[in-house]
């Protein structure tokens, strides 16, 4: 009887000690020898990660990775939801770069990257983008770069030719390096076909917000428009007034129509991603439309980051993965497979890369453009509440193209209503 006793004692032990050391491993992210870990990932667009998932999983059978897919709005949302409740959030998550410092904010809610290494693989990105997902004092990383957004300048060649401006793309970038030269060649456009140089207002004003040093907050959160932004605005609000932009609206139907029927010149400020959106609006106007370098230096627009939330179980897995999907080697395939365009410079010395054209774009090598473009970015604070101020500038803008508004009241309503709104912040 008592040796029974003593076996159901020591069995009772080993099992506490084990249940003991599986909640361990859990609580630390580990695995058990043996185990699955499954890793549930949000993200957003068409980024084409499940080829590149696949392949990791096939060389790491004991990771299991499920892709859920969603719009942009709704999994920022759904993500921020998640966080606030302290349930429901995935192991790993994208989030876009304008949405970055909100989630910052919330820092405590995700895994320091820089606690697994982060800071070991800095170097494989572009210092700019780097910046965007780290704390003003660089010792919180909150996520691991993917893709990017740098501008440029789209143009259809047969309303260039028509306006007696070089067609070849190294010319025309030569001829319209300054802001001041694109007003020029847009009053050129204008005379001598009766076309806009670009139809939306928001593409010029974007572009031109891009390339400032500073553009809505300082690093103190404090609003700062009477400079660079101001002078952004005013630039655009003039080339309005003088009838030298069109009146559609960015994403509207009127907007694809256009880009279509070539009635502007350029679209300036536009990222390698816009190549998508002018081949589905535009499917037969292939040739006509060819790409620059932008006046006076790029800006970026868009890309993404591969965050791990806190309520991940398994951190180090997730970091594993993510470092891996965003080294060089799979960027490159990540631009290959869907046109993310990399934020890691060494891709930009692969000879297969440059070499990528685009014959829709007459040929243009689009890879080396955009390259290039990334390269001159600067490193720019957004602030938590950039995408109230941008939201009220937009409409500023559009009141004063479609409806005839005056520039300087528009101005002076936007401001209030942004004001208004960061003091319920």
């Amino acid at each position: 009887m008592k040796k029974w006793l003593i076996v159901i004692v020591f069995s009772l032990v080993a099992l506490f000690l084990a249940a003991c050391s599986d909640d361990g491993d859990k609580a630390s992210g580990g695995k058990s020898d043996g185990d699955t870990v499954n890793l549930d990932f949000w993200v957003f667009g068409s980024t084409g990660y499940q080829e590149l998932v696949d392949e990791y999983m096939e060389e790491n059978p004991n990771v299991k990775i499920t892709i859920n897919e969603g719009e942009m709005n709704d999994m920022h949302n759904n993500l921020f939801t998640s966080i606030s409740a302290g349930s429901g959030a995935p192991d790993i998550a994208q989030i876009e770069v304008s949405q970055v410092e909100k989630f910052l904010q919330a820092k405590d809610q995700f895994h320091n990257l820089n606690d697994y290494g982060a800071e070991d693989v800095a170097e494989n990105f572009l210092d700019w983008k780097w910046a965007q997902a780290q704390t003003v004092d660089g010792e919180f990383q909150i996520g691991l770069p993917t893709d990017i957004g740098p501008t440029t300048m789209f143009y259809r060649i047969d309303v260039i030719e028509a306006a007696g401006l070089p067609t070849d793309r190294e010319e025309l970038a030569a001829e319209i390096d300054t802001w001041e030269a694109y007003y020029e060649a847009a009053k050129k456009v204008k005379e001598e076909t009766g076309k806009y140089m670009t139809d939306t207002p928001q593409l010029v004003y974007n572009a031109i917000r891009d390339q400032q040093d500073l553009q809505y907050f300082n690093e103190d959160d404090e609003l700062i428009m009477e400079d660079t932004v101001k002078e952004a605005y005013d630039f655009t609000t003039k080339m309005i007034e003088e009838d030298l932009i069109g009146q559609n609206e960015l994403w509207t139907p009127e907007w694809g129509t256009a880009m279509a029927e070539g009635t502007y010149a350029t679209m300036p400020g536009a990222p390698g991603w816009m190549v998508a959106n002018v081949k589905g609006n535009a499917p037969d106007a292939s040739g006509n439309w060819d790409i620059a370098s932008i006046p006076e230096g790029a800006g970026n627009w868009g890309g993404s980051f591969l965050t791990v939330p806190k309520e991940s179980e398994y951190p180090q897995e997730a970091y594993d993965f993510i470092s891996w999907l965003t080294a060089p080697e799979q960027q490159l395939r990540s631009f290959e497979i869907a046109g993310l365009f990399p934020s890691t410079p060494d891709v930009y010395e692969n000879e297969e890369f440059l070499a990528t054209t685009d014959e829709y774009f007459n040929g243009a090598p689009t890879a080396q453009i955009f390259a290039e473009a990334a390269k001159s970015v600067k490193t720019v604070y957004m602030g938590v509440n950039y995408a109230i101020v941008d939201t009220e500038i937009s409409t500023a803008l559009v009141n004063v193209a479609v409806d005839g508004a005056d520039p300087q009241a528009e101005w002076d309503a936007a401001i209030e209503r942004i004001t208004s709104q960061l003091e319920r912040q």
